[in-house]
């Protein structure tokens, strides 16, 4: 259950968000280094906006990955591969993004590939009615190409060993450790992105989410 601190948050969130005006939908994006409590926050947004009547699409970037084979064309251990190659934005835009966005037709798909096995993992194409609220969680969702989507965002900042510890929770394997060779990849990468895109200024909103209990609205 989420505590007192973190559900008062999450009404001025919702609040926000509902009152949003649809062109004719909203799309929500939550970004943030991995661990950094992403999906966490984007599936409570998704609950809460729907008991509020409101119709929610809840999907991930992860869904949109590249290949394998695209993901490590600059080497399995390259930070800009990890940052530049991790995604098809290409498909990201014309299955989801463009039909749910302004003057959109509505008819999008949630996923186009399955990570774990690297195949393509096409879903149903559905329609969402006028209205609809997207909320996309993910990593590197404020990069130049998708910034001017987003009609409202969040920036989760968090300490790096915590979102590393939680990782290793989550997967069951790695290191909490930023500075492990193993990690260099995704650290980097993360900090290639920070510079490149500036996500923390072009968010609505960033929150501190170090501390999941007692998350704090930094602007």
């Amino acid at each position: 259950m989420a505590s007192l601190i973190r559900d008062e948050l999450l009404d001025v969130l919702v609040d926000e968000i509902d009152a949003l005006p649809g062109d004719p939908f909203v799309r929500v994006a939550v970004d943030g280094v991995d661990g950094s409590g992403k999906s966490v926050l984007a599936d409570e947004l998704g609950a809460l906006l729907r008991a509020r009547g409101r119709s929610v699409v809840r999907a991930s970037v992860d869904g949109f990955h590249n290949p394998r084979a695209v993901r490590y064309a600059r080497g399995r251990t390259s930070p800009e591969g990890f940052y530049r190659d991790s995604y098809d934005l290409g498909a990201l835009v014309r299955e989801l993004l463009a039909p749910l966005g302004e003057g959109g037709s509505g008819l999008y798909r949630s996923t186009v590939f399955d990570l774990t096995t690297d195949v393509p993992a096409v879903a149903l194409l559905e329609e969402a009615a006028p209205g609809t609220l997207l909320i996309l969680d993910g990593i590197f969702l404020h990069r130049q190409e998708l910034a001017p989507v987003w009609t409202w965002s969040v920036w989760l900042e968090v300490d790096r060993s915590v979102a590393l510890a939680r990782c290793v929770t989550r997967d069951g394997a790695g290191s909490s450790d930023p500075a492990a060779a193993a990690n260099r990849r995704y650290v980097d990468g993360q900090e290639l992105y920070r510079a490149d895109a500036l996500p923390q200024e072009r968010a609505t909103h960033v929150i501190e989410n170090t501390d999941l209990a007692a998350p704090r609205l930094l602007r």
